[in-house]
């Protein structure tokens, strides 16, 4: 049995278990949780598989402890990352930008580290495109267009009101062109508008500053939900850190990051440099395009 099976299948039947414990039949369960008996029927058969919100649900009519409900979130979670390998991505892009979506709205306080590329919050539809394309086995152009389509959809949790979100990227994720110079340009254009929210922090970490730490993997700390949760990126997909050690590392991690970067008018000041270098680079190369 495959890792994605044995995850699927612990949840179905712990999920089950604690239901014939209480006695609750399926439809009365589905009925106070908002989920369909059907539905019900397919979860503990491990024939569908759970939203997080849906779990927390679950747990709350049967009155499950809040540590058992915490432990059923983060096997549901691991449970969606593991489904979607990018193997699996491949078949359906955008799904699993709806899963890491099921994080971010979960979360107060979103915190991003990208040492590499733009992070996918900021992208915009022809950066994020292009990135989709370089993924290997390729996309095919049914997948590309669902993965970049989800990757829109989840920028709308930036406008929404009460939420954070918290970006650290390199110089050299900000250097880092998928495409002709206008689309980086453009890219870069789009940081700058973004970085005037109230509710986003951008910083940038120069390439000439003093460091204080390596740069290692790209992560992602969700706060503020059921529990704090980090996403580190991995070449086969990302995985889940959810032990509070671990994540805790995560924040050490940050708040080092953090004491590089430039952010506000500094910020905006090496993004208008990076504009301007790759405008006139693309000026002597004969490109027409910036």
């Amino acid at each position: 049995m495959n890792d994605h099976a044995s995850a699927r299948q612990v949840l179905a039947r712990e999920l089950k278990r604690l239901r014939l414990r209480t006695g609750l039949s399926g439809r009365e369960l589905g009925r106070r949780a908002s989920i369909s008996q059907s539905k019900v029927s397919r979860i503990e058969a491990g024939t569908a598989l759970p939203t997080v919100p849906e779990v927390e649900n679950w747990g709350r009519v049967l009155d499950v402890p809040a540590e058992t409900v915490r432990w059923l979130a983060i096997i549901t979670g691991n449970a969606h990352l593991e489904a979607h390998s990018w193997s699996a991505v491949l078949q359906d892009g955008k799904h699993l930008q709806h899963e890491i979506g099921g994080w971010e709205a979960a979360a107060a306080v979103v915190r991003t580290y990208q040492p590499s590329v733009v992070p996918g919050l900021l992208q915009i539809a022809d950066y994020a495109r292009r990135v989709f394309s370089l993924f290997s086995p390729p996309y095919d152009e049914a997948a590309l267009a669902a993965a970049v389509a989800g990757r829109l959809e989840r920028q709308l949790a930036l406008y929404e009101s009460g939420r954070k979100f918290e970006f650290l990227i390199t110089e050299a994720a900000l250097r880092w062109r998928p495409g002709p110079p206008n689309v980086l340009v453009a890219q870069l254009d789009r940081i700058r508008s973004m970085s005037t929210l109230d509710n986003i922090g951008i910083g940038l970490i120069p390439l000439d500053g003093e460091a204080v730490a390596t740069y290692s993997h790209g992560f992602v700390i969700y706060e503020g939900g059921q529990e704090s949760v980090a996403t580190v990126e991995m070449i086969h997909g990302p995985l889940t850190v959810d032990s509070e050690v671990q994540v805790e590392m995560y924040r050490h991690r940050w708040s080092l990051l953090g004491e590089m970067a430039l952010r506000g008018d500094d910020a905006r000041s090496l993004l208008d440099d990076l504009i301007g270098r790759v405008r006139r680079h693309a000026a002597l190369d004969g490109d027409g395009t910036a």
